[in-house]
């Protein structure tokens, strides 16, 4: 099993699927926040990410976002709104691999991005796009067996571009317990973990490993008997070495 650690050193814990469930639920059910509250907070410090990883680009950016119907497609559809919002500039292209079937949360987010300048294509006109970053929100830690047709297509897709990926959570197709990949994967470039590091983000299709905050209090961690310690300090949003 890998373990985790800050650049100053701090192991932090990581944890299986169940886990997970386990925390969100705690979150959500007692101490919150609030589902709509941790995307909203995903989405943001994904948005960041991005950015950080098209600063030395040119001028006119174009991002294309791949977002599931999930939590973690509605982080994406989050994180497109937060960059549509800073500059017409960035030329934003959201991808849904499921438009009819997007959960309670993703559609909320999907309504606020439509007042934006922002623009959804279907996974037809993909193949004749190109951007200078791809944001992977399409399924994240809840897989469970390979990937459906669909999103096996858009997987090939994103990995056979030149560009850089951004995976939200953990790259999609990867089991977020155990690490293998049941099915076609992404390889990412960069991936931003929500909260804690899943105990599937292994060397290789992680690439550089992000943790970023969601707003979870500790209460809810002690809750899962984890010995944890906030690594955030000042920042919302950091690197993690995977040894």
């Amino acid at each position: 099993m890998a373990t985790y650690r800050t650049l100053t050193g701090l192991n932090v814990p990581s944890v299986t699927r169940e886990q997970m469930v386990k925390l969100d639920h705690i979150a959500i059910e007692e101490t919150g926040p609030n589902l709509y509250q941790m995307m909203e907070n995903a989405g943001r410090n994904l948005a960041l990410s991005a950015l950080d990883m098209i600063n030395k680009q040119s001028s006119q950016i174009r991002i294309i976002i791949i977002a599931g119907s999930g939590g973690n497609g509605g982080g994406g559809i989050c994180a497109a709104r937060h960059l549509a919002n800073l500059s017409d500039l960035i030329e934003i292209c959201l991808c849904l691999s499921s438009p009819k079937k997007l959960s309670e949360a993703a559609s909320y987010q999907r309504k606020i991005f439509s007042s934006t300048h922002g623009q959804e294509v279907s996974v037809s006109s993909l193949e004749t796009m190109d951007a200078h970053l791809i944001i992977d929100a399409l399924i994240g830690y809840s897989l469970n067996g390979s990937p459906t047709e669909v999103s096996t297509k858009l997987i090939q897709w994103m990995n056979k571009q030149t560009t850089p990926i951004l995976s939200l959570d953990i790259p999609s197709g990867i089991d977020s317990t155990t690490g293998k990949a049941p099915g076609q994967f992404i390889n990412a470039t960069r991936t931003m973990t929500l909260a804690l590091p899943k105990t599937g983000l292994l060397q290789g299709p992680t690439g550089e490993l992000w943790l970023a905050d969601i707003g979870i209090p500790k209460a809810a961690f002690e809750r899962l008997n984890l010995d944890y310690t906030a690594p955030f300090a000042q920042n919302c949003l950091i690197p993690l070495e995977i040894q």
